[in-house]
């Protein structure tokens, strides 16, 4: 059984849906460390500028943990992404699709805590892609550890017997004898950025980008696009 583990993240990116997509379960760490530069809070669209990063405003402390973390709402941030979200997408061919959910999200919902928004993303992201992979919450299991060894714990925990890691993790900081050890094997995500048709092509495809761009480009194809090109190595 193959197990991605991986936090929250505002409108998941490409990558992100692509390794979630590729595993049996995914586990959804909701409580671990808050990285203010991560994509716990952020992440990227498409204008007719060009690439636009989108951040949520958060409260926080240093070593918070992410369930704890309180987005800014004296800040008018959900009216401002939903300014660049619309005017940039609205002329997608499946805009329409997404419009209602996206309205919600942005001027109908008030959102307290970043958890619950990366949540609720993530959700209906997965339900229109058609995702069937099992969800886990990290906050549902008592898994004790740390760094690797706690990754280790969490595959035993939900039965997995391989671990799917970014290439990133699995160069810099993951420490495959402790996989080994506990009798779970190694997968590596290899990754290669679909291209599809985008709006303002005069500014060039632009990869990496949120689900949600694929999304209103690619519609109901959007998931096999995503997951055309799925490697792993082992």
């Amino acid at each position: 059984m193959l197990v991605a583990i991986h936090q929250l993240h505002y409108l998941p990116w490409l990558r992100y849906i692509h390794k979630l997509a590729a595993s049996d379960v995914f586990i959804v760490l909701d409580n671990i460390q808050f990285n203010k530069n991560g994509y716990q809070n952020r992440n990227s669209i498409k204008t007719q500028q060009g690439r636009l990063v989108l951040t949520v405003p958060v409260l926080h402390q240093l070593g918070q943990n992410l369930s704890e973390v309180m987005v800014d709402t004296k800040q008018n941030w959900q009216k401002k992404h939903w300014g660049s979200i619309q005017g940039s997408y609205r002329k997608a061919p499946h805009w329409k699709e997404h419009e209602a959910f996206l309205e919600d999200i942005y001027l109908r919902r008030s959102w307290e805590k970043l958890n619950d928004l990366n949540r609720t993303m993530l959700d209906y992201f997965l339900r229109v892609l058609g995702v069937k992979t099992r969800i886990v919450y990290g906050s549902e299991l008592a898994v004790p550890g740390e760094a690797s060894e706690r990754l280790v714990n969490l595959c035993k925990a939900v039965g997995g017997t391989c671990y799917l890691t970014g290439a990133f993790a699995a160069g810099q900081y993951l420490q495959p004898e402790l996989f080994e050890k506990a009798g779970v094997s190694l997968a590596v995500q290899e990754f290669k950025a679909p291209e599809y048709p985008q709006l303002f092509s005069e500014k060039g495809f632009i990869p990496e980008l949120s689900i949600l761009d694929l999304l209103v480009h690619c519609g109901p194809q959007s998931l096999d696009i995503l997951m055309a090109r799925t490697d792993h190595v082992r």
